[in-house]
Parts: structure tokens; C-alpha cells; sequence
């Protein structure tokens, strides 16, 4: 909207020119979301089901009657922040309608007790096919990898496919990871955080994509707005999610997380950025869906003395309390993302 009162009355006074401005719309929208979600978040919370605690969850009694969905108040600011300062004619902002579902389904989970997993894992599937095609559309898409000069022209018959992977993956692996005050909201804002900075400074920059022999994003710009809007009302979340918690994501709030972190790494036009910014988040929760999935299928046991989620694991087996879980975690995540993101831009 703002960049349209630009357009529209950008010729009658000067200053307006700032609403063509993509960082000062990102900044802006960043501290918007985070106050927004700062002040109605404990507004509204009374109104939101409470948690009931977590079958085989360590320590899942400390959760117990807490405010859950959270995520159905920031995810709506998200949404609405999107309408303001995304401007319009964005691709990225058909994704929206997505992100809706995808906070409806975990809205709906929480308050009636859980989906099925198969259910669950057909509606993420749903969800992730409309994002892959909302993104990747009907035509080739260029793919980079790192340690490669050249690039891969895929048609929309394979990057749609590997664009729903991505998106379905990276929903079930964050969902997997909350679970520990702060810790969910701290791995995805840090992941968003880097997807942004890099669709804004790297990728969607045609001059810094020259120099590293990338594709450019042309896109970048506003899919880096929407990462900004994001981490803004985790920011907001987090506030009161600190430990001890007194609100809780739940799957309203992770889910659609998950997507918009897949969506992130198939707007980069990079597969492997899932791992680059999102290694840890896949350690803690997707680890455990390979486990599940080679145990329940093909009767493979891999991995039998370790708990997943991870970070129960981290709890139960070593003792570990949820601040240090918090901690440890957020410094392997920096540390990790931090060298791999730059072996993969400079590696090339």
C-alpha cells in the first residue's frame, strides 16, 4: 500500500519518495510488526486455547494451561504488515493466502487436539504444491549450487516437485523443533533473518549476484521485505516467550514458520540454503522424521539411544536446562550458518 501512495502522490511532496524505498519499507515494517505484536499479543492470548501438554515431551507438565497459538495473532500482523508495505504487484504476496492455511491447520490442531499425522502431512503437502507453483510458476527456473560455476535450468515439471519437497520439509522440521521456550521463534526469526539479508544484499543485488557469478532474484527485494515483516512479530513473540514462557507459537505459529522459510530458499534459487540456514532447526526436528519414517516403514532402526526433538534429548539424556538448550543452540545455529552461507556464496 505504502508503495502505491507513493505512485499515486509521490509528485506532491517530496518525503513520500520513501515509500519507494525498500529498505526504509523493510526497517519500517520490521519495527511496526514487533511493536504491533508487542502490544495486542497479550491482549488477545486470553482468548486462545491452552496448551494440554505433549505425549512423551520431557517436562511437557510446565505447559500445561499456558495460552497456545500465538501464532494465529502474529501471523495475522504478519499478513496485514505484508498488505502495507510489500508492494503491490509483488509475487510473493500470492503467498499469502497460503500462509493463512498454513496457520489454520496448526490453529485447528491445537484447539481439537491434533490431526492425524497423515492428515496433517496432506494438508502441509497441499500447502507446499501451492507455494511451489505460486513461486516457481510454469516456467524454467535457473538453480545455483555451491562448488559449481554454472547453473541447472529446470523445467516446471521438476522444480515444482523439488520446490514442494523443500516447503513440506522445512514445515514439518520447524513444527518438530518447538518445544523449549524461545527456542523455535530464536532458530526460524535467526534463518528468516539471513534469508532476508541475503535475497536483499546478495541475491536480489544485481551488482554483488554479478560479482559472486550468482542468478539474480529479481523478486529479492520484496521476498526480503516479508522475511524483515516476520522477524519483526517473532521479535514481538519472543518478548513474552522468553523463559519462563507465558504464551506459547503452538502449531499455528510454526507451521507457518516452516513455510515461510521453505518459501525463502526456493526464492533464492538454491536448494541447499535450507541446510546452509536451517542446519540446526533440521538436526532437532527432521532427524527425528527420518527415524520415524525408516522405523515405520522399512523397519530400519537408526540412531536408538537418542530422543528427538533433540533438544529433548539435550534435556532428558544431559541435563541441560532450557536455557542452556536455548543457548547451545542458537550458538551451533550461528556459527554454522554464519560458515556455510559464505563457503556457499564465495565457493563458486
Amino acid at each position: 500500500m505504502l508503495s502505491w501512495i507513493h505512485s499515486t502522490l509521490g509528485h506532491a511532496w517530496g518525503p513520500l519518495r520513501l515509500f519507494d524505498s525498500f529498505f526504509f519499507l523493510a526497517g519500517t515494517g520490521f519495527a511496526a510488526s514487533a511493536l504491533v505484536t508487542w502490544l495486542i499479543l497479550p491482549r488477545l492470548w486470553s482468548r486462545l486455547p491452552t496448551d494440554r501438554g505433549r505425549a512423551f515431551a520431557v517436562n511437557a507438565e510446565m505447559s500445561v494451561g499456558k495460552p497456545i497459538s500465538a501464532g494465529l495473532i502474529f501471523v495475522s500482523v504478519f499478513v496485514v504488515a505484508c498488505l502495507i508495505f510489500v508492494p503491490f504487484g509483488a509475487r510473493c504476496l500470492l503467498t499469502l493466502p497460503l500462509m493463512v492455511a498454513a496457520m489454520l491447520v496448526g490453529y485447528f490442531d491445537d484447539r481439537r487436539g491434533g490431526f492425524s499425522e497423515y492428515q496433517l502431512a496432506l494438508m502441509d503437502l497441499a500447502i507446499a504444491v501451492g507455494a511451489a507453483m505460486v513461486i516457481c510458476g510454469f516456467e524454467p527456473t535457473t538453480i545455483w549450487l555451491p562448488g559449481w560455476k554454472g547453473v541447472l535450468t529446470l523445467g516446471p515439471w521438476l522444480s515444482i516437485p523439488l520446490a514442494t519437497g523443500i516447503i513440506w520439509l522445512s514445515i514439518n522440521a520447524t513444527n518438530c523443533s518447538d518445544g523449549v521456550d524461545g527456542v523455535s521463534g530464536s532458530l526460524t526469526g535467526t534463518a528468516i533473518l539471513l534469508l532476508g539479508g541475503l535475497l536483499y544484499a546478495v541475491i536480489g543485488n544485481e551488482v554483488v549476484a554479478g560479482h559472486l557469478n550468482i542468478p539474480v532474484t529479481r523478486e529479492g527485494a520484496n521476498w526480503a521485505i516479508m522475511a524483515f515483516l516476520m522477524v519483526g512479530c517473532v521479535a514481538g513473540y519472543l518478548w513474552y516467550n522468553a523463559a519462563p514462557s507465558l504464551v506459547l507459537m503452538g502449531d499455528a505459529g510454526s507451521r507457518p514458520l516452516g513455510l515461510l522459510i521453505g518459501m525463502l530458499v526456493v526464492a533464492t534459487n538454491n536448494p541447499l540454503f535450507l541446510l546452509l540456514v536451517g542446519s540446526v532447526i533440521l538436526m532437532n526436528g527432521a532427524t527425528g522424521l527420518v527415524k520415524v519414517a525408516l522405523l515405520r516403514f522399512f523397519g530400519l532402526k537408526i540412531l536408538a539411544g537418542i530422543r528427538f526433538p533433540l533438544h529433548d534429548h539435550c534435556r532428558k539424556e544431559l541435563g541441560w536446562s532450557n536455557t542452556q538448550v536455548l543457548v547451545r543452540f542458537m550458538l551451533v545455529h550461528l556459527g554454522l550458518s554464519a560458515l556455510l552461507v559464505i563457503l556457499a556464496l564465495k565457493v563458486r
